[in-house]
């Protein structure tokens, strides 16, 4: 039953889309509580409005100086408290816009009411984001998510503070396990690039640390926690080393190596992802680039190229043959090549025997996370670029937005940064504007929105933030939060996050339960630490 919490203000001004109400004395009202008040019409009919609490004051009543406040406490001047909520409208029903009159009571909402106060009873498919500060579960429209009438997520936060990739993998963690996919959960894939640190290699290990109170948070959701069930790890092969091992820290069982063959490299045309940084679409060098790959794929016989190193003294031997450019041009490509070779050449091999094991196969499990954290930049954005597109063709041959492949990237402001172009650029603005339609989501996360392209954090149907700084917070990227949720924005703890999605104009404090999954190997072995994460 809704309790009521107190009435609409009549010394402010109420408006269709905001109001102010006066709380009672002995109800505890705090931001993110969400409430309606409805009201009676002239011609009989009623319009109930819902909304959300967004700032909150609490005052003296009869004061006319700040010193008063010490006269009150030593009850010489006696003054009145009074606390004032103001409300952002959410919805209104029927949607007849009229202000609410002063005096009329206002109510918590909750269950029909809060739903659809929220608009959780017009979501034909929903999963959940989390749960708001009441312990409520908070819910996110699937059709905005997968492809019907949106997609993709972005995720801004400080590093280490805001929690980004934890929440990133909860999103997919409730996608899989709640049951909204169906009989396409089977199916559903996800690619994971573990861009730094070890903290997704252990995604398929239940975290022994789990607070007990954790059980109790998955529960509400309607999810059991535990690890991940299907994971493939994937690590770039040791430098100089024949034998192909992988190049990890903690983690050493049930990791592959993962390399391309020359062969592979060159029928592929994967040139271009060796200059992976911003260059010019229409500079000269990338004509280059564009000349020296053609030829490569047209090479009957790659079998005398050992190593990468023999395949670029041969195209530094070649490339005036097959191109036409200026010495400064020619120069240029080979320099960057060799510079790409020195930080890249040990992941692409001659000889490779069972090339097809160490080949990265994002369909074989349900999670397949990419290790690259301990490449060089110039070897991660390699990966990135010929991982990704390697799955796009695929996805485009199969001509069907079903099953969903989610990607996970970290850091996207490096691969997508707001100016200049590059192949792997190139890459993810295809699947921002046309993966929907392919069934392919991106959920990108970085520190700072402002550094991405433009149209990648444009096509996102969910805007979320954690711990930002407030200087990035003022920026254009973040209009999406209100002036309330733009402050708090700078003092969240690990755990919450701030979610906008398109039906629900007012965006939601959101928080999300402690890992079922080990987040470092020494959650894994039940060893000592301090907890990474500072959820519930």
């Amino acid at each position: 039953m809704s309790t009521e919490i107190g009435k609409v203000l009549g010394t402010q001004d109420a408006e269709p889309l905001e109001f102010w109400i006066a709380v009672s004395p002995d109800q505890v009202v705090q931001l993110d509580d969400v409430v309606f008040v409805t009201r009676e019409l002239p011609n009989g009919g009623r319009v109930s409005l819902y909304g959300i609490v967004d700032i909150l004051k609490a005052r003296h009543e009869g004061a006319r100086f700040d010193s008063d406040v010490f006269l009150s406490e030593q009850g010489i001047f006696p003054l009145g408290k009074s606390i004032i909520a103001h409300v952002s409208v959410t919805r209104v029903e029927p949607e007849i816009f009229v202000p609410p009159l002063p005096g009329q009571s206002v109510f918590r909402a909750a269950g029909a009411d809060r739903h659809q106060a929220l608009f959780f009873d017009s979501m034909n498919t929903k999963f959940p984001l989390g749960l708001s500060r009441d312990g409520e579960v908070v819910y996110g429209n699937l059709e905005f998510l997968d492809g019907s009438r949106g997609a993709h997520i972005n995720i801004s936060g400080i590093s280490g503070v805001a929690t980004k990739t934890s929440y990133a993998t909860f999103l997919l963690y409730g996608l899989f396990q709640s049951g909204i996919l169906e009989e396409q959960a089977t199916n559903t894939r996800a690619i994971i690039f573990n861009v730094k640190g070890e903290d997704l290699l252990f995604l398929d290990k239940p975290n022994a640390r789990r607070k007990p109170e954790t059980s109790e948070a998955y529960a509400k959701l309607g999810l059991t926690p535990n690890a991940f069930s299907s994971v493939a790890i994937f690590a770039p092969v040791k430098a100089r080393e024949e034998v192909l091992l992988p190049d990890t820290g903690s983690r050493q069982e049930g990791v592959t190596a993962f390399c391309w063959t020359i062969e592979e490299f060159c029928r592929e045309r994967y040139l271009r992802f060796l200059f992976a940084e911003a260059d010019d679409e229409t500079s000269h060098l990338s004509a280059v680039i564009d000349r020296v790959e053609a030829a490569l794929a047209l090479e009957a016989d790659l079998s005398p190229y050992e190593t990468f190193d023999h395949l670029v003294d041969f195209i530094c031997l070649s490339v005036t043959h097959w191109v036409s450019a200026a010495q400064g041009t020619i120069a240029a490509f080979e320099r960057r090549l060799r510079a790409a070779s020195f930080r890249i050449g040990h992941l692409i091999r001659g000889r490779v025997s069972e090339s097809d094991r160490h080949r990265i196969d994002w369909k074989k499990k349900q999670v397949t996370v990419v290790d690259i954290h301990n490449l060089h930049d110039r070897a991660k954005r390699f990966v990135v670029g010929v991982v990704l597109r390697r799955m796009f063709e695929d996805k485009e041959k199969t001509g069907t937005a079903r099953p969903l492949v989610f990607i996970v990237l970290d850091e996207l402001n490096k691969y997508a940064p707001r100016d200049g172009w590059s192949p792997i650029k190139e890459v993810l603005l295809d699947i921002s504007e046309r993966g929907r339609s392919l069934g392919v989501i991106l959920i990108g996360a970085q520190q700072t929105a402002s550094e991405v392209e433009r149209r990648v954090v444009g096509n996102c149907a969910f805007r979320v933030v954690g711990r930002l700084d407030l200087a990035e917070a003022s920026r254009d990227e973040y209009r999406f939060l209100t002036a309330a949720s733009r402050g708090r924005a700078g003092i969240l703890k690990p755990g919450s996050v701030i979610v906008h999605q398109p039906e629900i104009p007012t965006p939601l404090l959101v928080q999300f339960p402690f890992p079922s999954w080990a987040t470092r190997v020494s959650e894994v072995e039940k060893s000592g630490g301090g907890d990474p994460f500072d959820g519930f």
